[in-house]
């Protein structure tokens, strides 16, 4: 495209006189017999080296995570699942005391973080009732990862000792963003209450958040200053988004990010995964093994075999319909499969099912989400008959197969046209979503089976004008 001749001439002169200044007069003749066309062709070339920087990775991303002596300990369980070691992730965990010297072999673990003291806050003044002040020395993990002075850092990323990252996935997501402007990038509680009183622009730290580094670099400078304005706020993220408040800057949401604000079973918030990447995970501790019979590490653990093939995929679902036999087919990929006996419209089966309990007692407003909810059928014969992931391959042209296998509950025995069904196999390529495209539920397809102990499902994109619905 060319410049309008008044805006290439000013260019130009602005161009001159940055060489002049670096390279002396002497330079700056030669520079000229080059010819206006060469001039503005050098000056293009270092302009897009300024303007496009690489693509993000894993290297520009450090973590800050908030722990402490007495949790760390167990809670780092959780972190190894993430976590890649040999220097290939960069952060630390933030303690309140270093461990006795009889732990420092185990806390150095080189498949961890490594572990950084707080700094003292006892100048600082906490004033909520019943909270516990370490909420300041855990805020202040954003500005103390700051002063940690890595190089090339692009984006902050927060959480706690019990939340679980994806990492690919938030490089992908972040991506999204130009990290070059201020960002605060989050998501709310599940829990209508908690979301409500501490507010919807808040990003829930046990979900984890980002601030893009030229944010946090601002941030960092007047934090201190920021919190003695607020020793009657409860928590460490509240304090956060209040000095991001200050700044003005307001959250932008990404739904990625889970606080699980809830108790029991999460399958239902599993199973019907928002059209996005899988970023955070919080509270294994507070809620059940995701898959049956394993512990909560071992459950979480089955599910990185999963991301680890194919993170972007990892809980995105996919609905199709199976004609012969009027079912409904739910595909939770790299998790579950459920099989609904009967022909379900789309909205309805992407809402959530309501298996877990609230996270706190209370009126009725504490039984409330900001998620679309429904509630279980309370016949067990009459919900669908779920699939759990057995395992899951990589082939070397990209293509991927998982098999998931009968869990014998909500009636799976009885049900005459499912006795014999026993596996379902999904075969689907390799996820890499476009980020600047609006994201799309792909489609899926029931491939024909010469036995009836086994199904096959194929996931693919859908065509442009295809739509998903019951036939």
């Amino acid at each position: 495209m060319l410049l309008h001749k008044s805006t290439k001439t000013q260019s130009l002169r602005n161009f001159i006189l940055v060489i002049s200044s670096f390279c002396g007069t002497y330079i700056l003749a030669s520079v000229l017999l080059l010819g206006t066309s060469k001039i503005l062709e050098l000056h293009s070339s270092l302009q897009k080296d300024v303007i496009e920087p690489g693509p993000l990775s894993l290297d520009h991303l450090v973590f800050g995570i908030a722990s402490s002596n007495g949790s760390w300990p167990k809670r780092k369980e959780y972190t190894k699942l993430w976590w890649k070691p040999n220097n290939k992730m960069r952060g630390c965990v933030f303690v309140d005391t270093l461990p006795h010297e009889k732990d420092i072999i185990v806390h150095n673990d080189t498949s961890l973080p490594p572990l950084c003291v707080s700094e003292d806050t006892s100048r600082f003044r906490y004033t909520y009732k019943g909270g516990l002040r370490s909420a300041i020395r855990v805020a202040r993990v954003v500005k103390e990862t700051v002063a940690l002075n890595h190089s090339n850092v692009r984006w902050y990323v927060f959480g706690d000792d019990d939340t679980i990252f994806f990492p690919e996935n938030l490089v992908k997501t972040l991506s999204k963003y130009d990290d070059g402007l201020w960002y605060y990038v989050g998501s709310n509680s599940e829990s209508y209450k908690q979301t409500w009183f501490f507010g919807f622009g808040m990003a829930f730290g046990g979900g984890g958040f980002a601030i893009s580094s030229s944010l946090a670099k601002v941030l960092a400078k007047v934090f201190d200053s920021c919190i003695e304005r607020y020793p009657h706020v409860y928590g460490s993220d509240a304090r956060v988004y209040s000095c991001i408040s200050e700044l003005g800057v307001t959250l932008t949401l990404e739904p990625g990010f889970h606080q699980v604000d809830l108790r029991g079973n999460i399958f239902g918030l599993l199973a019907a995964h928002p059209v996005t990447p899988l970023l955070s995970l919080h509270h294994p501790d507070d809620t059940d093994p995701i898959f049956p019979n394993m512990t909560n590490a071992k459950a979480l653990q089955h599910l990185f075999e999963a991301a680890n093939v194919d993170s972007q995929r990892t809980l995105q679902q996919t609905v199709c319909y199976h004609k012969r036999f009027k079912w409904t087919i739910s595909v939770s990929w790299g998790y579950a499969i459920q099989v609904f006996l009967d022909h379900w419209r789309l909205p309805d089966v992407l809402s959530v099912q309501q298996t877990f309990q609230q996270w706190m007692k209370g009126d009725a407003l504490a039984g409330a989400y900001t998620l679309s909810t429904r509630a279980i059928h309370h016949d067990p014969c009459k919900r669908p008959v779920i699939f759990y992931l057995d395992n899951v391959f990589s082939g070397k042209d990209g293509n991927t197969k998982s098999s998931y296998r009968k869990s014998f509950q909500n009636c799976s025995h009885g049900i005459a046209s499912l006795k014999k069904l026993e596996v379902i196999k999904v075969f689907t390529n390799k996820l890499n979503l476009n980020i600047k495209q609006s994201p799309r539920r792909h489609c899926c397809d029931i491939l024909p089976s010469s036995t009836t102990a086994a199904m096959e499902v194929a996931i693919r994109e859908c065509k442009d004008e295809e739509l998903i619905f019951m036939h």
